[in-house]
């Protein structure tokens, strides 16, 4: 198998996914899922996919489709690349185990279907946020804790954002 075609085999509907999760489960492994837009890859991205991959053994990306960035309210121009590009990307990443693409404005219902053993966001979240309204709590969090998993944080590095390297293209 080529690099390209290990890569492109990270790719999952969240059928299939669902699916490879249990198997990886049934064989001992921690799975563990974030989720983001990941529009321009850059250092703040691959360093939190890096620490949120150390929580466990199988790193499990959500990426969010075109429709659903458009509708997140990030700029008339977002996304700048498509779901296709922006999950192909994320799939390169050696550390990151399976990639799905998903065109809800939140990912509950993903994370429903796969049931991951960890669920992390950015520390611009709080993993004990329990107001669904707050802009700090981490959808999903109920449910990964009612089934036993875990839901945790990561630093950001700071000055590293899509917004930022958008405006200083622009500026």
């Amino acid at each position: 198998m080529s690099n390209y075609q290990r890569v492109l085999a990270k790719f999952h509907t969240i059928a299939d996914m669902a699916k490879q999760i249990e198997k990886w489960k049934m064989a001992g492994e921690r799975v563990i899922f974030t989720n983001g837009c990941f529009d321009i890859l850059h250092k703040g991205h691959v360093t939190y996919l890096a620490q949120a991959a150390d929580f466990g053994t199988k790193l499990v990306i959500g990426i969010n489709a075109d429709a659903s960035v458009k509708r997140l309210g990030k700029g008339d121009d977002r996304p700048i690349n498509s779901e296709d590009a922006r999950a192909l990307l994320i799939a390169s990443l050696d550390f990151v185990a399976g990639v799905v693409v998903f065109s809800e404005d939140t990912p509950i219902h993903l994370i429903e279907q796969l049931q991951p053993d960890v669920l992390v966001k950015g520390a611009d979240y709080d993993a004990d946020e329990t107001d669904p309204t707050s802009k700090k709590y981490i959808v999903g969090r109920e449910t990964v804790m009612l089934y036993g998993g875990i839901v945790k944080t990561v630093a950001l590095v700071e000055g590293f954002s899509t917004t930022g390297i958008l405006n200083k293209i622009r500026n």
